[in-house]
């Protein structure tokens, strides 16, 4: 049996409400999400990442969680401390729900409701502190206020994993005062690196003066030291050269008498020998002269002596 062109029509439109409805109620869950499921408005499932279908009519997604780690920045909040001192803090909180059953159905609007309790807690931490441990305290008021958020929390399925105080503001005439006295504590310090400085300018140039001194005393004292041992060398030289010298006169004067020896020399040659170191004592600058009571008749010895030239002619 053939179909008609109407029921053709039927039934192409009921294949597209099919596919309209199924595609419609084909959902992905993204990463780091999760969704709460209601079923007749009774909580029914959380879908986690993935593909899911719900029932046409019958489902509905009641709320989409984001469960990644969040930060929540809260306005400033007045705060008065122990000492009676208000001033103005802001914190900032980072949080993560960790199930999303209970961030949908524990608390109607979790985000006021934790301002209100970091306001709260914040005002009650404060209250036990004075003015200077408040702003020398930032790591115990964000321990103590973390521990505080996180325990109360916990049954809204949220998880306070850091808070963090950002800025301490106190009242303008205690701002002016702790900047006088930051100002007078630089100067202090200032005063003391600089004195701190030139005393130990005056130590490195009094070391620096004092090896100086060192140096030349060491330097005067090698000097004179190479002086002696130059003056040393050279009256060892002299000396050396002087006694070569008169080694050699000796060593002359004995090989000249071993050649007179040789020579068996008469008396007359001997007597000449006489005359000539007469001569030369006699050319030197001593004002007294001993002639030895040897040499006697001169003229007799100049005539022999003479004799002797003309034999030798």
């Amino acid at each position: 049996m053939k179909m008609d062109v109407f029921q053709w029509i039927i039934l192409i439109i009921s294949l597209f409400l099919i596919l309209a409805i199924v595609a419609t109620n084909v959902k992905i869950v993204p990463q780091a999400n999760a969704y709460v499921i209601e079923r007749f408005g009774a909580y029914v499932a959380t879908w986690g990442v993935g593909l899911h279908f719900k029932l046409p009519v019958v489902d509905r997604i009641a709320k989409r969680v984001n469960l990644k780690e969040n930060v929540i920045d809260f306005k400033p909040q007045p705060v008065i401390t122990k000492d009676n001192v208000t001033m103005q803090i802001d914190t900032v909180i980072f949080y993560q729900i960790t199930d999303p059953k209970l961030y949908t159905y524990g608390v109607s609007n979790p985000f006021s409701a934790i301002e209100n309790l970091t306001a709260t807690t914040l005002r009650n931490i404060i209250g036990e502190l004075e003015l200077d441990e408040t702003l020398t305290s930032r790591d115990i008021i964000n321990t103590r206020m973390r521990s505080v958020l996180d325990e109360a929390t916990d049954p809204w399925g949220i998880k306070v994993s850091r808070v963090e105080v950002k800025n301490i503001v106190p009242p303008q005439d205690i701002q002016e005062a702790m900047e006088k006295q930051m100002r007078a504590e630089r100067e202090r310090r200032e005063k003391i690196l600089r004195a701190e400085g030139e005393k130990t300018s005056s130590i490195l140039k009094a070391e620096g003066q004092k090896e100086s001194q060192i140096l030349e005393a060491q330097a005067a004292k090698e000097a004179m030291i190479l002086s002696a041992e130059a003056d040393k060398e050279a009256a060892i030289r002299r000396a050396e050269g002087e006694a070569e010298a008169i080694l050699k006169i000796q060593q002359a004067t004995a090989e000249g008498l071993k050649m007179l020896n040789r020579s068996t020399p008469t008396p007359e040659v001997l007597a000449l020998k006489s005359f000539q170191a007469l001569e030369k004592v006699a050319n030197g600058k001593a004002t007294k002269l001993i002639i030895p009571s040897e040499i006697q008749n001169v003229a007799g010895l100049v005539a022999s002596l003479a004799e002797v030239v003309r034999e030798g002619e």
